[in-house]
């Protein structure tokens, strides 16, 4: 068995309520770690101590980590799972007229959520991680953003602005011996799938080399390696968890 060095260590996971962010926070309750599960929809006890957080409103977030350190007296790792979507065409053109268009409201929620959260959740930890000597951010990003997806403007904008960020922070925060990375899911078994229809999860697989949609533990346990001991080195990266979907297209 891998040592993590994990054990013990805080661990603030946002969106922790259901599918890849309640299946990380499970698999970090299940290291030994101390786990605060953050959602705007409760999180089951499996995945840690559940906090009530809508991280696209800074206050609320920032009174979550008071709550957090107040609780555990620090932080060491924080993941930023947390996303919604909101898909339609950025302008959808029929009959020579334009019959519908991406909404400033669907903009603005994906926005916020998506890439605002992550920042204010980020913005309030660094300097609990600074004081602490170190640790990790580590952010959910998208192999959507790698290759556009169609009706999915705000959502790839978000995700692709994600990496950026990744990547500033890395350069910016690794002198305090922070880490900063990124995980881009492929096509996950989510409840957003579990309502689509066969022959377009028959696709997906056909487009994913190792034959198969992934599962909530692949990205849960992508996300336990970054932020462990054996991954000390590995800072600025995004890591693909898709089986192979990218070089599948």
């Amino acid at each position: 068995m891998i040592e993590t060095g994990l054990k013990d260590k805080v661990v603030v996971v946002t969106g922790a309520a259901a599918g890849i962010g309640r299946a990380t926070a499970e698999r970090f309750v299940a290291e030994g770690c101390k786990v605060a599960a953050w959602d705007v929809n409760e999180a089951p006890e499996s995945a840690g101590v559940f906090q009530k957080v809508n991280v696209a409103d800074a206050s609320e977030v920032e009174a979550a980590v008071a709550e957090v350190v107040d609780r555990w007296g620090s932080i060491f790792v924080l993941v930023n799972n947390a996303g919604i979507v909101r898909d339609s065409q950025l302008v959808k053109y029929k009959n020579g007229e334009v019959v519908s268009q991406m909404t400033d409201e669907a903009w603005e929620a994906v926005i916020g959520v998506n890439l605002r959260g992550v920042f204010n959740c980020t913005r309030a930890v660094a300097p609990h991680l600074i004081a602490g000597g170190g640790g990790a951010v580590l952010n959910a990003s998208s192999v959507a953003c790698l290759n556009g997806n169609f009706g999915q403007t705000n959502y790839v904008a978000t995700k692709a602005g994600v990496i950026g960020m990744t990547k500033t922070w890395a350069r910016e925060l690794g002198k305090f011996g922070i880490r900063v990375n990124a995980v881009a899911p492929g096509f996950i078994k989510t409840e957003i799938l579990g309502a689509m229809p066969d022959k377009i999860l028959d696709a997906m697989v056909g487009h994913t080399p190792m034959g198969r949609i992934g599962d909530t533990a692949d990205i849960a346990e992508a996300y336990l390696w970054l932020a462990s001991d054996a991954a000390n080195f590995v800072t600025g990266t995004t890591l693909s968890v898709d089986g192979g979907l990218v070089i599948g297209t």
